[in-house]
């Protein structure tokens, strides 16, 4: 019993760090995310935000929240791609977008380094080129039609 109301607490504690709130002060943490007109992958783009910039919570939907920019524009964006952690955007020792990315895969620059040295054969070029493909909207929804795929939210 007393291990299921420490569990309970510990639960309840996590849920209203990680909670958003209309109103809340947020960032963006990842490279870049489109505003959407409204929840959905294949809702309408109505702007763009980059790492690093700070969003206010209009709303809330599901796994979506609604934002403002600071440059007034407003959209829905997936919540995952947002922190309440201030992003210090600076000069000099900053990591780059790509650092960041592979930061957050558990990959950085050094790490691959010694995985060349140690005779790893993996073609980091042909990673990079994929990772450089970007399909429009337009072409994956004519996709998930065609194959008569679930389209989600």
């Amino acid at each position: 019993m007393k291990r299921l109301i420490i569990t309970a607490l510990f639960c309840l504690t996590a849920a209203g760090v990680f909670a958003q709130k209309v109103g809340d002060t947020m960032y963006v943490n990842v490279n870049s995310a489109n505003l959407k007109s409204s929840t959905g992958f294949f809702a309408s783009t109505t702007g763009t935000v980059r790492y690093g910039d700070q969003v206010r919570v209009l709303g809330l939907k599901s796994k979506w929240v609604q934002i403002r920019t600071t440059g007034n524009a407003t959209g829905w964006i997936p919540s995952s791609s947002l922190t309440t952690k201030r992003i210090a955007r600076g000069t000099g020792a900053s990591a780059s977008a790509q650092e960041i990315a592979l930061a957050g895969k558990g990959f950085s620059p050094a790490v691959e380094a010694e995985y060349k040295k140690s005779g790893g054969t993996a073609n980091y070029a042909a990673v990079d080129t994929m990772e450089r493909i970007t399909i429009p909207d337009r072409d994956l929804l004519a996709f998930t039609e065609e194959g008569h795929l679930a389209q989600g939210e």
